[in-house]
């Protein structure tokens, strides 16, 4: 306290995902799911590394999904999974909810980190979304880093794609390499970040590899304003995971949005709604992670697991992976 002036610390918290679905204990090694951990972690503390040192919600959520990006575990960036032509097509969105402006990328390839491509449609293009050839030709003016397909190469994505390459099936993120077993199991492979900073402003990023063996230029909820990736200060930030067409049809993210600023919800009562009731009507399956100006938290799956983060300035940090 300075005379009669005193400084109020705003509580400022993030919240990650790396995807959600059928994640089963029994189904993990040790490893596995230590390295889970870890990778969570890592990708936790880049974030809240940010909004410590007064940085703002944007780049915090940036700073964590870039080391999701990096990370063979996850289903975006360098450890997204194979199309039926047998490469890359990634999506990233990022939403500022101080200004509600927003930037997004669709089916662009050799993109080390979508998310910084996403952010550079934001700022400093004109537009909201960008996709294919001309996403790429934008990342290039920008300077974004490219790399070779050798770079997204990971020997169990493309076993998994080898299986199903000559079918029509396509598939969610998954570890099996049994084919029954593969097309039963469904994992939703998706990282996404939200974030509260010292100021109230809070933001949203998701980012995905989107399904194995996808065709015809599919695209999920990941990069759709609204659906996947949503942020407003007067309500909430959100990002989601799951299976990507009934979050589109459901509006997903938006849907937190209405709730709370039409009928007042708070944003736990309100993801629950949505993930609980509104989702599961749909058949929808998944999560989202949810943040307020207040610096509130939520983690809401309707599925047997998500991998998921959150540490706040009060001291609180959850990470965790199945139903508790």
């Amino acid at each position: 306290m300075e005379g009669n002036s005193y400084i109020i610390m705003q509580k400022f918290s993030i919240v990650i995902h790396g995807g959600a679905g059928t994640i089963l204990k029994s189904d993990m090694t040790p490893q596995l799911e230590e390295a889970y951990i870890v990778a969570l972690e890592e990708a936790l503390n880049a974030g809240y590394a940010v909004l410590e040192q007064g940085g703002t919600a944007v780049n915090a959520i940036k700073a964590a999904v870039v080391v999701l990006e990096d990370n063979l575990l996850f289903n975006a960036g360098r450890g997204s999974v194979f199309t039926k032509k047998g490469v890359q097509e990634m999506d990233a969105a990022i939403m500022d909810g101080q200004t509600l402006e927003a930037g997004a990328v669709a089916a662009v390839r050799n993109v080390r980190n979508p998310i910084e491509l996403a952010t550079e449609v934001m700022v400093n293009s004109n537009h909201v979304f960008l996709s294919g050839k001309g996403a790429n030709d934008f990342a290039i003016k920008q300077g974004i880093k490219l790399e070779p397909d050798e770079y997204f190469f990971s020997q169990f994505r493309y076993d998994q794609w080898k299986e199903m390459r000559d079918s029509d099936n396509y598939s969610l993120d998954h570890t099996h390499s049994n084919l029954e077993e593969l097309m039963r199991d469904k994992k939703f492979g998706t990282v996404g970040a939200v974030a509260c900073d010292m100021n109230g402003n809070i933001a949203a990023a998701t980012s995905t590899g989107g399904m194995t063996n996808k065709k015809y230029g599919r695209i999920g909820d990941s990069p759709i304003i609204g659906a996947g990736t949503y942020a407003n200060n007067a309500t909430c930030a959100i990002s989601c995971t799951g299976h990507g067409e009934p979050f589109i049809r459901a509006v997903a993210a938006h849907s937190v949005n209405c709730l709370m600023e039409y009928k007042g919800l708070s944003l736990l009562d309100a993801m629950n709604e949505i993930v609980h009731h509104k989702l599961v009507d749909m058949e929808g399956e998944g999560g989202m992670i949810g943040v307020d100006a207040q610096g509130n938290t939520a983690m809401v799956f309707n599925s047997a697991g998500m991998y998921r983060a959150m540490k706040n300035s009060d001291g609180e940090m959850v990470i965790g992976i199945y139903k508790d």
